[in-house]
């Protein structure tokens, strides 16, 4: 039973299931990560737009995103704050900014106060849990 609130996207387990890889599934919807460095999307170059895996929505700009070292593609800002929302996150014993799309609350990774201007942010996001929309040029 899918339903649209507020423009939240609010979907059934089986629902999600149906609609993800497994791995996707895993981090998307379970809060997972994927191992450091296998991520599909930490060194892509390619200008677009990374949108969540899940309903769509664009989510961060190739023109914030940078090489931060860290394992996972990084970014120094979403497209619009309005996009991403930050939950705390205790798991793991520690205490971390979790980044969740703000439409259907997708797990899409931390954010951490040691970025590059102009932000000082590094949004450590999980490339399953994002699609690049490539620019055409």
């Amino acid at each position: 039973m899918s339903e649209k609130t507020n423009d939240k996207i609010r979907k059934t387990e089986s629902e999600w299931r149906k609609l993800l890889t497994p791995q996707q599934f895993y981090v998307a919807r379970q809060k997972g990560t994927e191992p450091p460095g296998t991520g599909e999307y930490e060194n892509t170059e390619e200008p677009g737009m990374y949108v969540c895996v899940c309903c769509g929505q664009p989510l961060f700009s190739s023109e914030a995103k940078f090489h931060s070292g860290c394992g996972w593609p990084s970014f120094y800002a979403p497209v619009d704050e309005a996009k991403v929302e930050i939950d705390r996150d205790t798991s793991h014993g520690m205490t971390r900014e979790e980044v969740l799309c703000s439409r259907c609350d997708a797990h899409l990774g931390h954010v951490f106060p040691d970025g590059p201007r102009p932000t000082g942010q590094r949004y450590c996001i999980n490339s399953v849990s994002i699609k690049l929309v490539e620019k055409d040029e």
